[in-house]
């Protein structure tokens, strides 16, 4: 067996033309979504991801603005940024990168932001809608693997092992698959003999950052692999999972990088353009 890639690239242009069109009715109707994204330090990996993100909003019809601060920045500064952010009508998407400089407080900044304009879905009142099936913003790394995963077929009934238990990822979509009526299995570091354990699994969603975890030899036969790991080694991007002899066991594999990544940034755009849809609608 041969797995079939899901191409994250293709599946999310046909998505953003569809975001595009559901963008023109909306400013045809006078509102264009906004999304404002704040970073601080001179970090260029999160720059670089930033003005992608920025590119991919203007693209499909919206507005997009970075706030970019020095990484002297203080902790109040950037708040009073968020506040000034929250109170302005014409911005419907707030998103701050992260890491952010070791003085400002990454928990304080995220609470700050209005859980409507959260887009990035981390606010803990958006978490707690997520957990209690509330209209919410899920975090946009697991939306962009469901998205992936309807191109695989239903999941109910289906046994998932998703690898690694961050907020980020791991938790929110364990909740998104046990909502499609997946028996999900959160595994992680203190998982014992964990590898041993994925043949029992239909599909493996690994997100832990941890070069050449998952081979062929692990996984069942025809097994579904969703692979978010995202590490350098000797200059590459590489995922969790080794992706030659993964593929031959495989039905349905995602390439690292061309996999989740662009369904992460189309996911962000997707949330911004609810989240002016209702803001409009709450005028």
């Amino acid at each position: 067996m041969t797995a079939e890639l899901l191409n994250g690239r293709e599946i999310a242009k046909d998505y953003r033309a569809d975001l595009a069109a559901e963008v023109e009715k909306l400013k045809e109707a006078g509102t264009t979504p906004n999304l404002t994204v704040v970073i601080a330090g001179d970090d260029g990996a999160s720059l670089s991801y930033v003005r992608s993100k920025n590119k991919a909003a203007e693209k499909i019809g919206m507005t997009s603005e970075i706030v970019q601060l020095d990484g002297t920045v203080t902790e109040q500064e950037v708040l009073d940024i968020i506040a000034r952010l929250n109170d302005d009508d014409t911005v419907n998407g707030i998103l701050v990168q992260v890491p952010l400089p070791s003085q400002v407080s990454e928990e304080k900044v995220l609470e700050a932001i209005a859980p409507d304009k959260d887009v990035d879905g981390f606010h803990p009142i958006n978490i707690g809608r997520l957990y209690t099936g509330q209209e919410t913003f899920a975090p946009c790394t697991p939306l962009g693997i469901m998205e992936l995963l309807k191109h695989t077929g239903p999941l109910e009934g289906k046994d998932v092992a998703v690898i690694g238990r961050s907020h980020i990822v791991g938790q929110p979509v364990a909740k998104l698959l046990t909502d499609q009526n997946a028996t999900v299995t959160l595994m992680h570091s203190r998982t014992r003999n964990m590898t041993d354990k994925l043949k029992d699994y239909d599909v493996i969603v690994s997100a832990v950052g941890q070069p050449g975890l998952i081979t062929g030899e692990h996984l069942k036969e025809g097994a579904i692999v969703i692979d978010v790991g995202n590490s350098v080694v000797d200059g590459k991007l590489v995922g969790d999972v080794d992706f030659d002899s993964a593929s031959e066991t495989a039905s349905y594999i995602t390439p690292v990088p061309g996999g989740v990544g662009p369904l992460t940034i189309t996911m962000v755009l997707n949330n911004t353009l609810i989240a002016a849809k209702r803001q409009n609608q709450s005028k």
